[in-house]
């Protein structure tokens, strides 16, 4: 079992917007006077030179374009409408904006199968929109692999009864706790667990301020420390700077690399950099637009394929 993978599927966007259905609990949008035109111009501009820097870096990059016929705002995150599995399953999961759920889409699993890659089965939560009740992906999950664990910051996209049913079928152990922002002086969930923290094969990212409940805090400090992973501490800042949202990925020779946006590199401290360091390698790229609009990041953005070959 492996942590990390060298292939992801990324969409290059064709309606890149700020998406007004998900701004209403995703606190790291903020409005832009720039049209949609330009704006989507500008992500693909961000989009290609991102995949252009981990191609040269070794990672396999599955690219599929997003569908210029349906209205999908948000098509460049598609960690959170899909999984990979090293069994062959994928997973399919139920998405809080009404606007995100016509992401998912058949074309997409095709390519990933034409690329050699084997889906044998797929266990498909998205049913569950019907009651609304959400689990964004590995935006609300972030999935330590070899240990068997799922940290999930509970929020409006993030329904534990769901995690709880996700961890049966996939045998994982849940680790649950709520993350806060502060918004205009109040501390609001923040939607997503991957914007506060990432996991690698033997480090984390983890902001411990966002997690209030000391009880909590501690469990999942634990259980990091306790698998035997060198825990980075962020601040709220260098999350609001998109610095928890890392994928470490494996490049060409075997390198290891964490990857990040150009805003959470220049978050760090020379400190946290040095410590990244003595585990793998950093790379990463100006997302800035996607940032502003999109309200994720670079991790947002990768998909990674876990799957066997056929």
């Amino acid at each position: 079992m492996k942590q990390v993978t060298n292939t992801i599927l990324m969409i290059r966007p064709v309606q890149f917007r700020m998406n007004e259905q998900t701004a209403v609990n995703n606190y790291y949008q903020a409005a832009s006077d720039i049209s949609s035109t330009q704006a989507n111009e500008q992500a693909e501009k961000e989009f290609d030179a991102f995949v252009d820097t981990l191609k040269r870096k070794g990672v396999n990059v599955i690219v599929e374009n997003d569908d210029p016929n349906q209205d999908t705002p948000d098509s460049i995150f598609p960690n959170n409408w899909i999984s990979f599995h090293n069994n062959g399953d994928i997973a399919l999961y139920p998405m809080f904006a009404p606007n995100r759920r016509q992401e998912r889409r058949l074309e997409v699993l095709k390519q990933v199968e034409d690329q050699g890659f084997l889906i044998k089965n797929i266990v498909d939560y998205t049913a569950a929109e019907e009651d609304d009740i959400f689990l964004e992906g590995t935006g609300s999950l972030v999935l330590d692999r070899v240990h068997k664990k799922a940290y999930c910051a509970l929020s409006p996209r993030a329904d534990e009864e769901l995690l709880i049913e996700f961890c049966e079928d996939f045998e994982y152990t849940p680790v649950i706790f709520t993350a806060y922002q502060t918004v205009d002086g109040k501390r609001l969930p923040i939607y997503h667990t991957n914007v506060m923290m990432g996991l690698g094969e033997t480090f984390a990212l983890v902001c411990l301020d966002a997690i209030d409940d000391k009880k909590e805090r501690k469990n999942l400090v634990n259980h990091i420390k306790g698998d035997g992973k060198e825990l980075i501490a962020l601040s709220e800042e260098q999350i609001n700077n998109f610095a928890g949202n890392v994928l470490q990925v494996i490049g060409a020779d075997d390198i290891r690399y964490l990857v990040m946006s150009t805003a959470a590199y220049n978050a760090l401290t020379e400190e946290q950099k040095k410590n990244i360091q003595k585990h793998c390698q950093i790379v990463h790229s100006d997302l800035s637009t996607i940032e502003t609009l999109g309200g994720g990041s670079a991790r947002c953005m990768m998909a990674e394929v876990f799957l066997p070959k056929e």
